[in-house]
């Protein structure tokens, strides 16, 4: 089980030390949450940020397309230091085309289901998941609360990778914090994006990052 802070949450201005205090906190991945102002309504960054944050970090760069037509992109966000692609089911009239294209550049590819899209609407393109992407609130905006329904369709996003014999990791974002870390892990996640829970923490990210951790061990 991997935790991945979502820089979203943290003071851009000092961009490279948040980076490298949820780093020296435990951190796994960093999540990079990418919005365009049209698939979603909040505005955010681009390749260039990635850049910045992958000259910060040698963490893995988990980076979330809440975009249309991610594929106009796809390269730039590679380039740019990118290890995982994720783009949004909802997003992509030709799915299985855009995470060929991210397989082809040399990266992950993942794929992105909202609250209200049904689990098994990836059904045939799991083969080419690494990472299956369960939305736990309404993307495009960060510090919302947990949707309780969305522990069910974590439960039935693993089933529908255990039934294919994936290896695809299960990753959850949106008000993960430690009053529901563990049942998502029971759930059957394997990545936890965590945004306001670290970076808002009292303690800091290395304290929101314990937090999590000690609430998966109790």
């Amino acid at each position: 089980m991997r935790i991945a802070p979502s820089i979203l949450a943290c003071d851009f201005g000092r961009l490279a030390d948040e980076i490298a205090a949820a780093e020296m906190g435990g951190a796994d991945w960093i999540h990079v949450d990418v919005m365009d102002g049209r698939f979603v309504p909040n505005l955010t960054f681009g390749p260039m940020l990635v850049e910045a944050a992958r000259r910060a970090t040698r963490l893995t760069l988990d980076v979330h397309l809440m975009m249309e037509e991610p594929e106009r992109y796809l390269a730039g966000f590679a380039q740019a230091g990118a290890d995982v692609l994720t783009v949004h089911q909802e997003a992509c009239p030709h799915l299985h085309r855009t995470l060929q294209a991210i397989r082809e550049l040399g990266v992950k590819a993942g794929v992105a289901l909202n609250p209200g899209t049904p689990v098994e609407s990836v059904r045939d393109v799991v083969p080419m998941l690494d990472l299956l992407l369960v939305m736990s609130v309404n993307p495009g905006f960060g510090g919302q609360t947990y949707i309780p329904e969305s522990t069910a369709r974590v439960r039935r996003a693993r089933a529908l990778l255990d039934a294919a014999g994936s290896r695809a990791d299960i990753e959850v974002d949106g008000g993960v914090d430690a009053t529901n870390a563990g049942e998502l892990v029971a759930a059957g996640v394997t990545v936890l994006v965590a945004g306001s829970s670290v970076y808002g923490h009292p303690d800091g990210p290395a304290g929101g990052i314990r937090a999590l951790r000690e609430a998966l061990r109790a």
